[in-house]
């Protein structure tokens, strides 16, 4: 059980997809200007990690590897992101088309996502069990969901402060999420 709450701590805060390998920058750029969005679009990213992981494990330890074609492991993981994407996509679309429309060109660039496709990748590269599958891709979504609402509340204040000119918009936006990663860097000795 600590090896599991390690593995959970580890990624949510000590090697953060976005500040430790700078993954999903597009979405942490782009739908962070307001709270909602953020959420929204973390929640979005969190269901289709957290199921395409489970399906691409599956697939891969079932199929994939009984019947030896695992060098087709990467077009098969990336089938299985777009059709979670499209679903999350029609499901936001009929639910909720306020965030559907905040979240516009975002939400089916999670097809794209570099985040989705290295979670599902990770779980068979470093040969997880069942178990550890299950806590890392819920607790990768986590740590990018934490990285968005903190980097959301930081740039609405900084959007409501007196920025110099230069840095308006995405130098102080960069420069926020270096800060931010230094600061998560430093919890490395903690484990």
């Amino acid at each position: 059980m600590s090896e599991l709450l390690t593995l959970a701590f580890a990624a949510i805060f000590i090697e953060n997809v976005v500040l430790y390998n700078f993954l999903g920058m597009c979405p942490l750029l782009g739908t962070t200007k307001k709270m909602s969005n953020a959420i929204g679009m973390s929640l979005a990213v969190m269901f289709v990690i957290f199921g395409s992981s489970v399906m691409t494990y599956a697939i891969y330890h079932f199929i994939l590897v009984k019947a030896n074609i695992v060098y087709m492991d990467l077009l098969v993981f990336i089938l299985v992101i777009a059709a979670f994407v499209q679903f999350v996509e029609l499901f936001l679309k009929k639910t909720s088309p306020a965030l559907y429309k905040a979240l516009g060109v975002f939400l089916p660039l999670i097809t794209t996502n570099c985040v989705v496709l290295f979670v599902a990748l990770e779980n068979i590269k470093n040969g997880f069990s069942w178990a550890e599958m299950l806590v890392y891709s819920i607790a990768v979504p986590l740590g990018f969901m934490l990285i968005m609402v903190v980097f959301t509340a930081i740039r609405e204040r900084l959007d409501s402060s007196e920025t110099p000119i230069a840095w308006k918009g995405a130098p102080i936006a960069l420069i926020t999420m270096a800060v931010m990663a230094m600061a998560f860097g430093g919890l490395a000795g903690i484990i």
